[in-house]
């Protein structure tokens, strides 16, 4: 029997609520409905969602806080809802490892469009840290596991957020070739996601950060100006 996407739903406005959940579950997914932050995180303790629509003004605990704890633990898509349409709140939302961003008012062909396409791109990503198969690349003594998500340097290991591992995974793929700022926004995010692409600069950052923390020359990741980065050859 086909697998029923589960989904979590989280807004403190009852009509957001009726509005999406009467709509997905037309569409024939399986609704989970929470009204604030901590009844959010104790229905994703107690059940497994394949996608969380996360509201981001939320009472007690916030959206991004919730979602730096459902990260913390696994990497369940998530795709924020919030009436402030700012470009701050996108980028932050984002680098906390959101997947996609919805400003209210939105249509509802559009969230059916973006829950589609992130489940369609999570059932295409390895899960988990077993012994899945999946491609292993290596460059510059870097090795990177798409099965299991793991990246090393040597013996020691590279602690990665699934947008960094995918950063990674995409200029290792095309080591060598130069890649523009868009086409690794649309590799990591896997959505034309209408954000400044300073965020792909603060993620490279990031990187660069934690690959010279495992002894990896952090220009290995190199700028080309105007244009973009490519992994240096």
């Amino acid at each position: 029997m086909p697998h029923t996407p589960r989904l979590l739903v989280v807004d403190d406005e009852d009509a957001i609520l009726e509005f999406v959940s009467f709509n997905l579950r037309k569409e024939g997914y399986d609704v989970t409905i929470a009204r604030d932050g901590d009844q959010a995180l104790a229905l994703a303790d107690t059940n497994t969602f394949d996608l969380v629509i996360l509201d981001i003004m939320l009472p007690g605990t916030d959206g991004f806080e919730v979602c730096r704890r459902l990260r913390a633990k696994g990497d369940v898509p998530v795709l924020f809802l919030s009436a402030r349409d700012t470009e701050l709140d996108k980028v932050v939302g984002l680098e906390i490892g959101g997947d996609d961003y919805l400003a209210k008012p939105f249509g509802i062909r559009e969230l059916q469009a973006r829950v589609k396409a992130l489940l369609r791109r999570s059932a295409a990503r390895p899960k988990g840290h077993g012994s899945i198969a999946g491609d292993v690349l290596e460059h510059s003594g870097i090795r990177l596991d798409e099965g299991s998500h793991e990246v090393t340097h040597g013996a020691t290991p590279i602690d990665l957020t699934p947008r960094e591992f995918e950063l990674l995974a995409c200029l290792m793929r095309h080591a060598g070739s130069v890649l523009s700022r868009d086409q690794l926004l649309r590799d990591a995010w896997g959505w034309e996601i209408v954000v400044e692409t300073k965020t792909v600069d603060t993620h490279i950052k990031r990187l660069r950060d934690k690959l010279e923390a495992a002894g990896v020359d952090p220009e290995v990741v190199e700028t080309v100006r105007g244009y973009g980065y490519r992994l240096a050859s």
